[in-house]
């Protein structure tokens, strides 16, 4: 079964981290709608610290991510939903 690993940025309120993560998950489903094996399998929520440099870091691997940007944060990214990596997130923990 595949992981569909959702980075959310520990700089927002767990709630709001969340509503965030559900929103990276829309948009990797509609960036990855043709090429996506995730099948609404295992959905893991992840603390982030450093959100900018894992979008950064993940443009260097083979893993099929999507980006979520707030439009009503200026833009900022809040949440990576990422299709595997189970060794890359081994690190960050569960939302809490």
């Amino acid at each position: 079964m595949k992981k569909l690993y959702i980075l959310i940025s520990n700089e927002l309120d767990p709630i709001y981290g969340c509503v965030q993560g559900g929103h990276a998950v829309a948009q990797y489903l509609l960036d990855h709608r043709d090429l996506t094996s995730w099948k609404n399998e295992y959905l893991i929520y992840l603390d982030c610290e450093d959100i900018d440099e894992w979008s950064e870091l993940l443009k260097f691997t083979d893993l099929k991510f999507s980006v979520f940007r707030e439009p009503d944060l200026d833009d900022v990214i809040t949440a990576i939903a990422v299709e595997g990596g189970d060794a890359l997130f081994k690190k960050l923990r569960l939302k809490k």
